[in-house]
């Protein structure tokens, strides 16, 4: 008789999370890519797909319990590549902004520096804060921004508008709350220290010039928000 449990079952644990992450990343990627290849979308958009899609990978690392060594791993990968696809036409969908920005390989060193700062702690919801923020905060930040946005105003050269700077600040609320509130639960400081993050990540934002908020966000709102808990929970 066949045996007729599939070959992937008989993998580690840790493999089949890696394969899983793995597999969310390239449906990412490559939906971007033919986004950009066949049909009209705007190349802004395509790149908040992967802006957004990517950055919920810290909320599977969390989850699954991915070993700190392979998040760094993979960010310096991907840091490399990012450095690579702005000399050559590596996944152009991706980097194709219309503007001279390191936002990509910016977003692929944060994700390492922040998994190698609390991984260790075993406080990995620090570094799920700060993706996230700079993930969602940001990435509907632009959306909102160009779409909605009817008051301008310009930073460093830098044109962004007050619609979207509050979609910023409230994403940025939400998603802090959130995650303290699965945490450390329904306490005073799970709503208050959020609106210290959203206030510092909206005025990060701000200051965008060749896409250094992708660093300054993330990093940014996971320091203060560990500072922040470890001086009002102790």
């Amino acid at each position: 008789m066949l045996n007729s449990v599939p070959w992937f079952a008989s993998l580690p644990p840790l493999w089949l999370h890696i394969a899983f992450v793995g597999v969310w990343l390239g449906i990412i990627v490559l939906s971007a890519e033919g986004l950009h290849r066949y049909t009209s979308t705007d190349s802004e958009k395509v790149r908040k797909v992967v802006h957004i899609g990517v950055g919920n990978v810290i909320l599977l690392a969390w989850w699954l319990n991915i070993p700190a060594w392979i998040g760094i791993t993979a960010s310096v990968l991907a840091s490399a590549i990012a450095l690579l696809s702005y000399q050559f036409p590596i996944l152009p969908g991706i980097n194709s902004v219309g503007r001279q920005s390191l936002g990509t390989f910016f977003y692929a060193v944060s994700i390492g520096v922040l998994i190698a700062w609390f991984w260790p702690l075993h406080q990995p919801q620090y570094a799920a804060i700060g993706i996230l923020v700079m993930t969602w905060g940001d990435g509907l930040a632009a959306l909102i921004g160009q779409k909605f946005g009817q008051h301008p105003y310009i930073i460093w050269g830098m044109k962004k508008s007050w619609e979207g700077s509050l979609a910023m600040a409230c994403v940025s609320y939400l998603v802090c709350s959130l995650i303290l509130l699965s945490v450390q639960g329904n306490i005073w400081q799970t709503w208050t220290i959020p609106l210290a993050v959203a206030l510092v990540a909206t005025l990060l934002e701000a200051f965008s010039k060749l896409g250094v908020d992708n660093l300054t966000v993330p990093l940014g709102s996971a320091a203060l928000c560990f500072f922040l808990s470890q001086l009002l929970l102790s």
